[in-house]
């Protein structure tokens, strides 16, 4: 399973809904309702912008087939528009509801449906209902913050981070009960251009020439099981087969419920500021032994293994004690919260998203489409 927060929670609008997690991605919801009632319908551009949009940010596969439901005035919102997007993976036929603005600009995606609180306005609830969506363990750091008004009327907007720094929107509806985890998305702007926008390539690890002509950008964390079959998959199965004609360019993205992976990337960047050239085997290394390390032996294990591929012991080590590689850090989870970048590994091909393993032909399907794009 890739590192990412699922939720499997029963909700209710319009009735019970089961999230679902779909390739590592778009959580989509099963529902055994009766179809909306119709409305305000979507026109059919507006319905296919919304399609573009998901599969782009939220790495749906090309196989997988999405289309629009019906439309309505949402009860809880009536500036938007709800729908069902039903999707066709295979034997596990689903749909994700989804809110889009009467001005069709702005995208909701509410994770785990939109959740019905006891009681209105209830920061302690609302805590509770995030921890039991994300199956978050207690001793895992969680931060609410106070909501406020938002830019449309129907909603409060607010705030939550699990240890990382880093924060992600909620929203609460005009009466308090109703609560929806999900970033806004701009459908004016396209997923890929902005990924190609925001993505920084410069003083950056890498493999690979500068002058290939696809790049692969890839957010990892060196605990999350998933990234190492993934950088296993990189190192055996798509540098040997596509040679020059790529460059790997890799960011730190360490998960806060994971208690090792920051020690292990600070002491990576370490490795990329020492000796550039050693950052690659050190990586491999982390990801190879996963099993072995842990919060009590990690910092051993990385200077073990970076005396191992050339570096100097004392070096490293005063680096990593002073966390000295840090700033890089942040630096790359920043970039990607900028990218609405929440699960690892997530990798973007000449600005396309793909996450996790849904299979490998998914990615050798995007190197030979970027490969085409270019000639």
């Amino acid at each position: 399973m890739d590192c990412l927060k699922e939720s499997k929670n029963k909700f209710s609008l319009p009735a019970a809904l089961l999230v679902l997690a779909v390739g590592g991605g778009i959580p989509w919801v099963a529902t055994h309702a009766q179809p909306a009632s119709q409305g305000a319908e979507l026109s059919q551009a507006t319905g296919e912008k919304v399609i573009h949009y998901i599969r782009l940010q939220f790495a749906v596969p090309d196989n997988v087939k999405l289309s629009m439901g019906p439309s309505q005035t949402s009860p809880l919102a009536p500036d938007f528009n709800q729908a069902l997007v039903n999707v066709d993976y295979g034997n596990k036929p689903g749909a994700q509801l989804v809110l889009i603005s009467k001005d069709n600009r702005y995208l909701i995606v509410p994770s785990g449906g939109i959740i019905d609180l006891q009681t209105a306005n209830s920061s302690a609830e609302v805590e509770q209902r995030i921890r039991q969506m994300y199956k978050m363990a207690a001793t895992t750091k969680l931060t609410v913050g106070r909501f406020r008004p938002s830019n449309f009327p129907d909603f409060q907007e607010g705030t939550y981070s699990m240890g990382d720094g880093q924060e992600h929107t909620l929203f609460l509806t005009r009466d308090g009960k109703h609560l929806i985890v999900s970033d806004l998305f701009n459908l004016s702007v396209d997923p890929q251009e902005q990924a190609l926008r925001e993505i920084s390539l410069r003083d950056e690890a890498t493999q690979g020439p500068a002058t290939a002509p696809v790049t692969i950008v890839e957010y990892a964390d060196l605990e999350c099981p998933t990234c190492a079959r993934m950088n296993e998959f990189l190192e055996t199965q798509i540098v040997p087969r596509y040679g020059d004609k790529i460059r790997i360019v890799f960011k730190e993205y360490p998960l806060p419920f994971h208690e090792w992976s920051k020690t292990a990337a600070i002491g990576c960047q370490c490795a990329y500021e020492l000796n550039p050239s050693t950052f690659v085997a050190l990586r491999t290394a982390i990801f190879r032994n996963q099993q072995q390390i842990n919060i009590t032996n990690v910092r051993d294990t990385v200077l073990n293994f970076g005396e191992q591929v050339g570096l100097d012991r004392v070096k490293l080590a005063g680096c990593l004690d002073a966390q000295s590689s840090y700033p890089r850090i942040q630096r790359d989870m920043a970039e990607a919260k900028r990218l609405d970048v929440n699960q690892t590994p997530t990798l973007f091909i000449n600005g396309r998203r793909l996450v996790g393993l849904p299979s490998e032909d998914a990615y050798f399907d995007a190197i030979d489409d970027a490969l085409r794009a270019k000639h």
